[in-house]
């Protein structure tokens, strides 16, 4: 990509006129492609100290719920990635919900309409289709081919007496649209391959290509990133701004436009699907991903801070964000790189912090109250430098320090780690373990001493055979937090009581 000069982006705006908006509709759950097009617009005007805009494009009401409208607001609002104007907070550029700006729609058709940069279309769809297949067969474009464009008030007439309800066209002119893109550079779309699209079906409803670009034009949008998939939408909507400036909606600017990579599954030949494992932003606020950490990855699908490093703040990421270097090359979803990208940011969380962010998923699972008491919080706290280094989401603290939470009588052991810990030399591990520690001093060296001699001196084992069977017996699984530091923590009666119960079962 060619490397253009800053003021090539902002053209003759200063930077704090730059308004960026992200328009989700509330269908469902946010995806991770939504959230990177949400966190691009979110550093660029953060970068220049500009305005984002939220607008909700709910004009699909077959598919729009309220819940979806509540949960895109939560989703965005957990994630930090926070708005200047929107439905909840207003603006002087409102309302921002598309679904209450019908009126506006209505009264910016009738002006195209008399100005003559859109007319009415009589065709029927099989009369369309007719004319395409015919275009096809004689291998000239099969787009609209203008029938209606030049229709005499008799033509009209006959159409209106045969009952037929017209849909609306934008007139688009007859040279090629050019423009210059913030990630791919220059494009040109030939008119033979721009027909005059639909703008408001027969029954009245305006479509998508009105009501986005009227949207931008009424809020004075100075940019426009957004994915890949609409590009081709890209050059008529830039026939209906100049459109809608000639008839004095709007400020008469046409956005810059920059169109985002796609996202590929991680099988790296399709784009990424919502029902694709890892596609959701609901599995990741499940699992207790990091806001920041799974920001800091999508952040990567397209942009890097630097060639030689992956992991930065958001702080860092406004301050260094130019939409000129984001790759126009598709970009792949890496699961594996993006836990990896959040247990980095979770390794830097002070340790209160991070014990506080445990608590939810271990209240969830009934291991601790939602407001622990001062020896829970202790407790907890203690765990932290066992865990923080050794987990890569929150979710995973439940099987991590579940153990040490758990009431005695609900404790047990996985079955999988049972079979293949507490066999072999288990019983003599066990046996040998009990006997070391009932009369130790209880702490960490104090444990780990007793045990060494006991297990491995004593009894001549390896260490992973020695301290397989204990761990197993204490923890319930395979892998726990360090073994002397965990038997310390959850204390001599119980760990003696959990080895003696393992040893019956042995």
């Amino acid at each position: 990509m060619t490397d253009r000069a800053e003021n090539d982006v902002l053209g003759d705006l200063d930077p704090n006129q730059v308004r960026v908006r992200f328009p989700p509709s509330p269908t469902g759950l946010l995806t991770v492609g939504n959230i990177r097009s949400a966190l691009f617009n979110w550093a660029f005007a953060r970068h220049y100290g500009g305005k984002l805009v939220l607008r909700i494009e709910d004009t699909d009401t077959a598919r729009n719920t309220d819940e979806g409208y509540h949960y895109t607001l939560e989703s965005l609002q957990w994630l930090g990635l926070t708005w200047d104007e929107g439905p909840d907070i207003g603006g002087e550029y409102g309302p921002y919900k598309q679904s209450e700006r019908m009126d506006i729609y209505g009264d910016v058709v009738e002006k195209l309409l008399a100005a003559s940069k859109a007319y009415h279309c009589y065709c029927s769809q099989e009369e369309l289709d007719q004319r395409r297949e015919a275009a096809r067969t004689a291998g000239q474009h099969s787009g609209y081919d203008g029938h209606c464009r030049t229709l005499t008030a008799q033509q009209v007439q006959a159409y209106v007496e045969e009952g037929r309800r017209p849909v609306v066209r934008l007139r688009m002119p007859d040279r090629p649209i050019v423009f210059d893109d913030l990630v791919r550079g220059e494009i040109t779309f030939l008119p033979e391959n721009l027909g005059d699209y639909v703008l408001v079906r027969a029954n009245g409803y305006p479509l998508y290509p009105l009501v986005n670009p009227v949207d931008d034009a009424l809020m004075e949008i100075t940019h426009v990133l957004r994915g890949e998939d609409l590009l081709p939408s890209t050059p008529r909507q830039i026939a209906l701004y100049e459109a809608l400036a000639g008839i004095g909606v709007g400020s008469g600017r046409t956005p810059r436009f920059g169109h985002l990579p796609f996202v590929m599954g991680t099988e790296g030949n399709k784009k990424l699907s919502k029902r694709d494992p890892g596609a959701g932003l609901g599995e990741y606020m499940a699992r207790g991903f990091l806001p920041e950490g799974l920001l800091n990855y999508l952040a990567l699908l397209g942009w890097s801070i630097a060639d030689d490093r992956d992991v930065f703040t958001m702080a860092e990421m406004i301050e260094a964000f130019d939409i000129r270097k984001v790759n126009a090359n598709a970009a792949r979803f890496d699961p594996k790189k993006c836990e990896a990208i959040n247990a980095a940011h979770m390794r830097m969380i002070p340790p209160e912090e991070f014990a506080q962010r445990m608590i939810p998923f271990l209240a969830k699972e009934g291991l601790l109250p939602a407001e622990p008491s001062d020896e829970q919080l202790a407790l907890l706290r203690a765990t932290v430098p066992l865990v923080q280094e050794r987990i890569n989401s929150f979710s995973e603290s439940v099987e991590m320090v579940g153990f040490l939470f758990v009431d005695e009588e609900a404790f047990s052991i996985d079955p999988d780690a049972a079979a293949k810990g507490l066999s072999g030399d288990a019983d003599a591990v066990l046996d040998a373990s009990i006997k070391a520690l009932s009369d130790v001093e209880w702490n960490t060296a104090a444990i780990e001493t007793a045990l060494r001699e006991a297990l491995i001196d004593g009894l001549g084992l390896k260490p992973r055979n020695a301290f397989g069977p204990v761990r197993v017996a204490i923890s319930g699984r395979r892998i726990s937090p360090p073994l002397f530091e965990s038997l310390e923590l959850l204390g001599r009666d119980k760990s003696l009581h959990r080895l003696e119960q393992a040893r019956r079962t042995a």
